[in-house]
């Protein structure tokens, strides 16, 4: 289940949106990014039965799939990130992205953290050469359905998995660097 920590309160961080850096997560980065998603994604009304955060899945994601593990970072402090894998399978061409979780300190919300997780965690996957970008969270979480909707996902099923067709994006991209 993807998250998207908000809150309704949160000011937005303008000021501090230019100072903040998107990199790769690191080794030394483990630590920081499961205590800020310990604050960021705790249990609501129904907590989710087949996925919650951990420190194992957040350092299994990290050591399977370190290319897809991404964090913000302002003044030295992680203050936000997107931790994703891919699958692939069996006798078929498409090869599919997920976007496990994604979150941002409160008081960096609605500045464009999140949004620029997103685009170097979507082009990472572009790269990658993912066809279909896949995310999915609570039918009653809002905040997310919005955000990822805003980013350009569609299709929304009945446990609202949002999916986005990047193949035609990676065939543009593709023609663009073969001179086409």
């Amino acid at each position: 289940m993807t998250e998207v920590a908000a809150s309704d309160n949160a000011q937005p961080a303008k000021t501090k949106k230019q100072a903040v850096k998107i990199r790769e997560m690191t080794i030394d980065d483990l630590a920081d990014v499961f205590h800020l998603g310990e604050h960021l994604f705790v249990a609501r009304k129904a907590p989710n039965t087949y996925r919650a955060w951990d420190e194992y899945e957040v350092a299994d994601l990290f050591y399977s799939d370190t290319e897809f593990c991404l964090v913000a970072e302002h003044e030295n402090e992680i203050i936000g990130f997107a931790l994703g894998t891919t699958v692939s399978k069996n006798r078929s061409a498409w090869k599919y992205g997920y976007l496990l979780w994604l979150g941002v300190l409160p008081e960096y919300q609605r500045s464009g953290i999140a949004e620029r997780l997103f685009y170097r965690f979507k082009s990472i996957m572009l790269h990658d050469g993912v066809r279909i970008l896949v995310v999915d969270t609570e039918a009653d979480n809002m905040p997310a359905i919005h955000f990822f909707e805003h980013q350009g996902f569609g299709n929304p099923q009945q446990h609202v998995y949002l999916t986005m067709n990047l193949d035609q994006e990676r065939q543009r991209m593709k023609k663009r660097e073969n001179g086409h």
